[in-house]
């Protein structure tokens, strides 16, 4: 379907996952645009947070990918700086294209995708 762009394991399943989501919801909201709502103080106060959060708990060995993702989360919340939310929305889905990628490789997991894709 596409041609050969991604270098990291499952990245290309992950952007066709990706797309296909995107098509249906321009089918069924068409193209969008809204107020990006972010950057205000209290999302800065909850992305540092979220931020002392996930270190503390990584720290104590704890951390999961939900702490991982919330703290990038808090932090595109936070930015009002247009080309500065790009980069954290950015960092939000590479985490996501990571724990996908994690979740894949469990074995029900893995076993269950294959079942969907034939």
């Amino acid at each position: 379907m596409y041609p050969t762009l991604f270098a990291t394991p499952g990245l290309k399943a992950f952007a066709e996952a990706v797309d296909t989501e995107r098509q249906a919801q321009l089918s069924k909201w068409g193209d969008q645009h809204h107020r990006d709502g972010t950057g205000d103080k209290s999302q800065q106060d909850d992305a540092n947070r979220a931020r002392s959060w996930c270190q503390d708990a990584f720290g104590s060995g704890y951390g999961t990918w939900a702490d991982i993702l919330a703290e990038e989360v808090a932090e595109a919340f936070a930015e009002r700086d247009p080309a500065k939310l790009r980069a954290e929305l950015l960092q939000v889905a590479a985490v996501c294209a990571a724990w996908i990628a994690d979740l894949d490789s469990r074995p029900a997991v893995a076993a269950a995708n294959e079942g969907e894709q034939q």
